[in-house]
Protein backbone atom coordinates (compact mmCIF):
# COMPACT_ATOMS: atom_id res chain seq x y z
CA UNK A 1 0.00 0.00 0.00
CA UNK A 2 1.33 3.45 -0.96
CA UNK A 3 2.03 6.10 1.64
CA UNK A 4 -0.85 8.25 0.35
CA UNK A 5 -3.32 5.36 0.47
CA UNK A 6 -2.19 4.45 3.99
CA UNK A 7 -2.50 8.08 5.08
CA UNK A 8 -6.04 8.39 3.69
CA UNK A 9 -7.09 5.03 5.13
CA UNK A 10 -5.87 5.96 8.62
CA UNK A 11 -7.57 9.36 8.39
CA UNK A 12 -10.86 7.79 7.27
CA UNK A 13 -10.70 5.30 10.13
CA UNK A 14 -9.92 7.99 12.72
CA UNK A 15 -12.67 10.31 11.43
CA UNK A 16 -15.22 7.48 11.32
CA UNK A 17 -14.53 6.61 14.95
CA UNK A 18 -14.85 10.29 15.89
CA UNK A 19 -18.18 10.62 14.06
CA UNK A 20 -19.50 7.53 15.84
CA UNK A 21 -18.39 8.96 19.18
CA UNK A 22 -19.80 12.46 18.67
CA UNK A 23 -22.96 11.71 16.69
CA UNK A 24 -24.13 8.45 18.22
CA UNK A 25 -22.78 8.56 21.81
CA UNK A 26 -22.25 12.19 22.88
CA UNK A 27 -25.02 13.99 21.00
CA UNK A 28 -27.97 11.62 21.78
CA UNK A 29 -27.16 11.93 25.50
CA UNK A 30 -26.80 15.71 25.64
CA UNK A 31 -28.54 17.09 22.50
CA UNK A 32 -25.96 19.85 22.71
CA UNK A 33 -24.59 21.10 19.38
CA UNK A 34 -22.30 23.74 20.88
CA UNK A 35 -19.22 21.50 21.03
CA UNK A 36 -19.72 19.34 17.92
CA UNK A 37 -17.72 21.76 15.75
CA UNK A 38 -14.93 21.94 18.36
CA UNK A 39 -14.68 18.16 18.73
CA UNK A 40 -14.53 17.44 15.00
CA UNK A 41 -12.19 20.35 14.22
CA UNK A 42 -9.77 19.45 17.04
CA UNK A 43 -9.70 15.81 16.04
CA UNK A 44 -9.10 16.50 12.35
CA UNK A 45 -6.40 19.13 12.82
CA UNK A 46 -4.49 17.20 15.47
CA UNK A 47 -4.56 14.07 13.31
CA UNK A 48 -3.09 15.89 10.30
CA UNK A 49 -0.47 17.73 12.34
CA UNK A 50 0.70 14.59 14.13
CA UNK A 51 0.74 12.60 10.89
CA UNK A 52 3.06 15.14 9.27
CA UNK A 53 5.23 15.39 12.38
CA UNK A 54 5.69 11.63 12.29
CA UNK A 55 6.29 11.53 8.53
CA UNK A 56 9.10 14.09 8.65
CA UNK A 57 10.65 12.31 11.63
CA UNK A 58 10.38 15.18 14.07
CA UNK A 59 9.38 12.55 16.52
CA UNK A 60 6.34 11.43 18.47
CA UNK A 61 7.58 13.37 21.52
CA UNK A 62 6.81 16.62 19.72
CA UNK A 63 3.40 15.24 18.88
CA UNK A 64 2.64 14.47 22.49
CA UNK A 65 3.82 17.97 23.39
CA UNK A 66 1.22 19.40 21.03
CA UNK A 67 -1.33 16.99 22.47
CA UNK A 68 -0.58 18.29 25.97
CA UNK A 69 -1.03 21.89 24.85
CA UNK A 70 -4.45 21.19 23.41
CA UNK A 71 -5.47 19.11 26.42
CA UNK A 72 -4.88 21.91 28.94
CA UNK A 73 -6.49 24.52 26.70
CA UNK A 74 -9.38 26.38 28.32
CA UNK A 75 -11.73 28.94 26.82
CA UNK A 76 -11.66 31.89 29.23
CA UNK A 77 -14.87 33.43 27.94
CA UNK A 78 -16.84 30.16 27.87
CA UNK A 79 -15.74 27.56 30.46
CA UNK A 80 -16.18 23.98 29.27
CA UNK A 81 -18.15 21.67 31.61
CA UNK A 82 -16.35 18.63 33.02
CA UNK A 83 -18.36 16.26 30.80
CA UNK A 84 -17.34 18.12 27.63
CA UNK A 85 -13.74 18.40 28.84
CA UNK A 86 -13.69 14.61 29.20
CA UNK A 87 -14.98 14.18 25.65
CA UNK A 88 -12.45 16.74 24.43
CA UNK A 89 -9.66 14.72 26.05
CA UNK A 90 -10.87 11.57 24.26
CA UNK A 91 -11.30 13.45 20.96
CA UNK A 92 -7.72 14.78 21.23
CA UNK A 93 -6.30 11.40 22.29
CA UNK A 94 -7.84 9.50 19.36
CA UNK A 95 -5.76 11.12 16.59
CA UNK A 96 -2.62 10.80 18.72
CA UNK A 97 -3.24 7.07 18.93
CA UNK A 98 -4.47 6.55 15.38
CA UNK A 99 -1.82 8.65 13.62
CA UNK A 100 0.99 6.67 15.24
CA UNK A 101 0.02 3.48 13.41
CA UNK A 102 2.88 3.35 10.91
CA UNK A 103 3.17 -0.42 11.16
CA UNK A 104 0.39 -2.32 9.39
CA UNK A 105 0.85 -5.18 11.85
CA UNK A 106 -0.70 -2.97 14.53
CA UNK A 107 -4.05 -2.57 12.77
CA UNK A 108 -5.86 -5.31 14.77
CA UNK A 109 -4.77 -3.77 18.09
CA UNK A 110 -5.64 -0.28 16.87
CA UNK A 111 -9.11 -1.28 15.75
CA UNK A 112 -9.68 -3.15 19.01
CA UNK A 113 -8.56 -0.13 21.08
CA UNK A 114 -10.94 2.21 19.22
CA UNK A 115 -13.83 -0.22 19.59
CA UNK A 116 -13.15 -0.57 23.31
CA UNK A 117 -13.17 3.22 23.72
CA UNK A 118 -16.50 3.51 21.90
CA UNK A 119 -18.01 0.63 23.87
CA UNK A 120 -16.90 1.99 27.26
CA UNK A 121 -18.22 5.50 26.56
CA UNK A 122 -21.48 4.06 25.24
CA UNK A 123 -21.97 2.01 28.41
CA UNK A 124 -21.15 4.99 30.62
CA UNK A 125 -23.60 7.23 28.75
CA UNK A 126 -26.33 4.62 29.08
CA UNK A 127 -25.57 4.43 32.83
CA UNK A 128 -25.68 0.64 32.75
CA UNK A 129 -24.74 -0.46 36.25
CA UNK A 130 -24.16 3.12 37.40
CA UNK A 131 -26.29 5.78 39.01
CA UNK A 132 -25.39 9.38 38.24
CA UNK A 133 -26.66 12.42 40.08
CA UNK A 134 -26.78 15.71 38.19
CA UNK A 135 -26.69 19.17 39.76
CA UNK A 136 -27.47 22.73 38.79
CA UNK A 137 -26.60 26.02 40.49
CA UNK A 138 -29.56 28.37 40.68
CA UNK A 139 -29.95 31.98 41.82
CA UNK A 140 -33.24 31.95 43.71
CA UNK A 141 -35.29 35.00 44.76
CA UNK A 142 -37.78 33.53 47.23
CA UNK A 143 -35.38 33.94 50.10
CA UNK A 144 -38.16 33.52 52.66
CA UNK A 145 -38.30 29.82 51.72
CA UNK A 146 -34.58 29.32 52.32
CA UNK A 147 -35.07 28.18 55.91
CA UNK A 148 -34.70 24.74 57.51
CA UNK A 149 -38.35 24.72 58.63
CA UNK A 150 -39.57 25.52 55.08
CA UNK A 151 -37.36 23.07 53.22
CA UNK A 152 -40.32 21.06 51.91
CA UNK A 153 -41.87 24.23 50.45
CA UNK A 154 -38.56 25.23 48.86
CA UNK A 155 -38.14 21.82 47.26
CA UNK A 156 -41.73 21.78 45.97
CA UNK A 157 -41.36 25.28 44.49
CA UNK A 158 -38.14 24.31 42.70
CA UNK A 159 -39.73 21.17 41.28
CA UNK A 160 -42.74 23.12 40.03
CA UNK A 161 -40.67 25.86 38.40
CA UNK A 162 -37.94 23.68 36.87
CA UNK A 163 -39.87 20.49 36.10
CA UNK A 164 -37.07 18.45 37.70
CA UNK A 165 -37.51 15.80 40.37
CA UNK A 166 -35.33 17.43 43.03
CA UNK A 167 -33.54 15.06 45.42
CA UNK A 168 -31.86 17.62 47.66
CA UNK A 169 -30.93 21.27 47.84
CA UNK A 170 -27.76 22.84 49.26
CA UNK A 171 -27.82 26.54 50.15
CA UNK A 172 -24.74 28.57 49.19
CA UNK A 173 -24.27 32.33 49.30
CA UNK A 174 -27.18 34.50 50.44
CA UNK A 175 -27.58 38.15 49.47
CA UNK A 176 -30.00 39.87 51.81
CA UNK A 177 -29.52 43.20 50.04
CA UNK A 178 -30.99 41.76 46.84
CA UNK A 179 -33.04 39.03 48.56
CA UNK A 180 -31.44 36.19 46.60
CA UNK A 181 -29.78 32.93 47.49
CA UNK A 182 -27.47 30.70 45.47
CA UNK A 183 -28.71 27.12 45.56
CA UNK A 184 -27.28 23.85 44.25
CA UNK A 185 -30.11 21.57 43.16
CA UNK A 186 -29.43 17.82 42.82
CA UNK A 187 -31.59 15.55 40.66
CA UNK A 188 -31.43 12.22 38.81
CA UNK A 189 -32.85 12.89 35.37
CA UNK A 190 -29.76 13.98 33.44
CA UNK A 191 -31.72 14.02 30.17
CA UNK A 192 -33.64 17.10 31.37
CA UNK A 193 -30.50 19.05 32.24
CA UNK A 194 -29.93 20.55 28.79
CA UNK A 195 -33.01 22.78 28.61
CA UNK A 196 -32.37 24.63 31.89
CA UNK A 197 -29.95 27.35 30.72
CA UNK A 198 -27.41 24.73 29.65
CA UNK A 199 -24.98 27.37 28.44
CA UNK A 200 -24.88 29.29 31.72
CA UNK A 201 -22.88 28.29 34.83
CA UNK A 202 -25.74 29.54 37.03
CA UNK A 203 -29.42 29.44 36.15
CA UNK A 204 -31.56 32.32 37.38
CA UNK A 205 -35.08 31.85 38.69
CA UNK A 206 -36.95 35.14 39.01
CA UNK A 207 -40.59 36.11 38.86
CA UNK A 208 -41.05 38.93 36.37
CA UNK A 209 -37.33 39.71 36.23
CA UNK A 210 -34.56 38.91 33.77
CA UNK A 211 -31.94 38.45 36.45
CA UNK A 212 -29.98 41.60 35.57
CA UNK A 213 -31.34 43.90 38.24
Amino acid sequence: MSDLASFLLRFAFNFAVTILLVRFIYYPSTHNKRYVFTFLAFNTMIYFVLSFLTSIEIGIVAGFGLFAIFTILRYRTDPIPVREMTYLFVIVALPVMNSSNANSDLWPQLVAANLFILAILFVLEKEWGFHFEASKRIVYEKIELVRPDRYAELKADLEERTGLKVKRVIVGKMNFLRDTAELTVYYDDVAQEGWLNAGDPVAVLYNGDDGNS
